[in-house]
């Protein structure tokens, strides 16, 4: 079974932009689809988007598609959120998580979470 480990939050300006990384050991990396959620206290946690194992493609949230990014190296067992424009909005704690479905379309899909890395994002 695969651990993950998020890291790269912190705290930006709006408009700038934010790569988190998702490190994962102890199992076959590329045989789990990693997708990334957010969480904000009141608002609960959503949905950003993942990259499927299997074919690679990726499937956005409407409310990111065109400004976060996701990508991952097979080799170093990593996937990455590449978030651009960021806006106060965005601030959350976002988590990695893995699958071994090929196109999870719901959190309960996803037995395996990172422990979360904050993002803020404030002038």
């Amino acid at each position: 079974q695969v651990q993950l480990v998020e890291s790269g939050g912190g705290l930006v300006r709006p408009g700038d932009s934010l790569r988190l990384s998702c490190a994962a050991s102890g199992g076959d990396f590329s045989l789990y689809t990693i997708a990334w959620f957010r969480y904000v206290p009141g608002k609960g946690r959503e949905f950003l988007g993942y990259k499927s194992y299997r074919d690679g493609r990726t499937t956005y949230a409407d409310s990111v598609r065109g400004r976060f990014a996701i990508s991952r190296n097979n080799v170093e067992n990593v996937a990455y959120l590449q978030m651009n424009s960021l806006q106060s909005e965005d601030t959350a704690a976002y988590y990695c998580a893995g699958s071994g479905r090929s196109r999870p379309s719901d959190p309960s899909d996803y037995p395996y979470w990172g422990q979360g890395t904050q993002v803020t994002v404030s002038s």
